[in-house]
């Protein structure tokens, strides 16, 4: 596909929103991308450079209950969290995709500004955004509380339209960094337990965890607030980021060809992000991967080239996993002892 896009460092998810099909039966699949950080030129043939991550501090994290159960919504297919932002109070999506918490520029615009106001080409089609880092004195949603939080503003309004329901902002990664998390679809809830210094000694685990029958553990990573696992497929290795903030799974188009002999496409698509670019992609099927010690037989993703991406994440990464993959189960991650629990 060639250059088709800008990064920045910092990409906070990509949320994919079926629309109509058209009638050549080629879909149209929206993208939403938000963003945050520092911005990289990215021109021609430019080599991959590593670029010095932003320093973000965690914020002071308290909570009345150790262990707590967070009901939650959908629009879609995003986990949408009653959350209170200081006054403000509404839905947030929960977006490992995300690197800390994000706030939606409409309900947060008079708020002193912390940084410099920086335009993002880094929409996947081309699309322009404006961001800007501010903070608030406290997030919470149930009986956990932060204070001092940083984070940076977005203008939401794309995803507000296309679910039809206000968004406040993306909780991010970098909030769950001392917690246990496990995420039940089939119920709508989220259990979550803040995993204290003594408890990384004896490695906490919840009650669900008892039976090691009914679950398998892979192994995560945190790199520079981004969560990623590895897959296999056709013997080799790769690299997936978790995100819960995106619709579909995504792999990259530019990975060898007998790891394509395991995907089958059905059809067309195009990708159309917050500006009027859309570009081309492939929709279908993964057979044949394992993640971990679990076989997934098949699995739907769409295919596309994902070599800007290197960029912001000073390495390349060979696809996403998203609602299709972590719907499929019951789903937990322990971001401290980095553990991913598959249910079978």
């Amino acid at each position: 596909m060639g250059p088709l896009f800008q990064w920045i460092i910092g990409i906070t998810g990509i949320i994919f929103n079926t629309a109509a099909s058209t009638g050549n039966n080629n879909s149209a699949i929206e993208i939403s991308m938000v963003n945050a950080n520092t911005i990289i030129p990215i021109t021609g043939n430019s080599s991959l450079k590593k670029i010095p991550p932003k320093i973000t501090f965690d914020p002071i994290v308290t909570t009345d209950s150790a262990s707590c159960t967070i009901p939650f919504s959908r629009a879609g297919n995003l986990i949408l969290i009653k959350a209170k932002a200081d006054t403000i109070e509404g839905s947030f999506i929960l977006d490992t995709g995300a690197p800390h918490l994000i706030l939606n520029t409409t309900y947060f615009r008079n708020y002193p500004a912390s940084g410099p106001v920086n335009d993002d080409p880094g929409g996947i089609t081309g699309s322009v955004a404006s961001f800007s880092p501010t903070s608030i004195s406290q997030l919470s949603f149930g009986p956990i509380k932060y204070y001092n939080v940083a984070a940076d503003r977005i203008n939401l309004g794309h995803i507000e339209n296309s679910k039809g329901i206000k968004i406040f902002g993306l909780l991010g990664l970098q909030l769950f960094r001392q917690f246990e998390m496990i995420i039940d679809y089939e119920k709508n809830v989220i259990h979550l337990h803040l995993i204290t210094k003594k408890e990384r000694n004896i490695l906490f685990h919840n009650p669900l965890l008892n039976d090691t029958t009914l679950y398998s553990i892979t192994p995560i990573s945190i790199m520079e607030d981004k969560l990623l696992t590895r897959c296999t497929m056709a013997g080799k290795k790769l690299t997936f980021v978790i995100d819960t903030g995106a619709e579909s799974n995504v792999m990259d188009s530019r990975l060898p060809n007998k790891i394509f002999d395991n995907v089958s496409i059905t059809r067309r698509i195009m990708l159309a992000g917050t500006g009027n670019n859309k570009v081309e992609a492939l929709y279908g099927y993964i057979k044949n991967m394992k993640i971990g010690s679990q076989d997934i037989t098949t699995l739907p993703v769409i295919v596309t080239n994902l070599e800007k991406m290197c960029y912001s994440y000073n390495r390349c990464i060979d696809g996403m996993l998203g609602f299709d993959f972590l719907s499929l189960q019951k789903i937990g991650f322990n971001f401290v002892s980095h553990k991913m629990y598959i249910w079978k």
